[in-house]
């Protein structure tokens, strides 16, 4: 008798460490714009990624760093990464982040990222926290029309990321909402 995992999300567990770090390089791959993501890639390698991936399960820096997984198909099809905003206009103990949050392309519009994105702002209010952010690419239309229509607005915060100074950039955008 086969046991099916039921579309849910939990904590994730160390085990789950190498299908986090491989989820999230495929979605690095799809999601960064082309000459950015070569460039990425080749900055970490999938074991440095899933030990971090484990340590970040293991031994978060505090007890409110948490990261998920959403199971579907037998198997993790998403995870996101949150706790405590480190924003310099973040007020302590009430501002937290979004970090990471990536649900297998192939999943998608199954609400895999709805389940998810609950399950954070769940996570999120049970530890007082009053307000989550989330950075976001300035133009991922559908992550920012995905979150908009869940409650989420943009708070005119916006910064640009680079690996290199003379490299491409990333332009981003912060989102919050209320969640308490």
């Amino acid at each position: 008798m086969t046991t099916v995992l039921a579309d849910s999300v939990r904590l994730a567990l160390p085990s789950e460490a190498g299908a986090i770090a491989a989820l999230q390089r495929r979605s690095w791959q799809q999601t960064l714009p082309v000459e950015m993501a070569g460039d990425v890639l080749a900055t970490v390698d999938l074991a440095e990624m899933t030990s971090r991936w484990e340590a970040a399960i293991l031994r978060p820096p505090l007890a409110q760093f948490r990261v998920l997984v959403a199971l579907g198909d037998e198997r993790v099809i998403g995870f996101a990464a949150l706790g405590p905003s480190d924003d310099p206009d973040a007020v302590a103990g009430q501002d937290a982040l979004i970090a990471e949050f990536m649900v297998d392309p192939l999943a998608q519009r199954r609400g895999h990222g709805s389940r998810l994105l609950n399950a954070c702002v769940d996570t999120l209010r049970a530890d007082s926290f009053e307000r989550a952010t989330w950075w976001v690419r300035a133009g991922d239309d559908i992550l920012r029309q995905f979150l908009s229509v869940a409650g989420w607005a943009a708070d005119g915060a916006h910064t640009e990321v680079a690996l290199t100074e003379s490299g491409p950039s990333l332009k981003l955008v912060r989102l919050h909402t209320a969640i308490n």
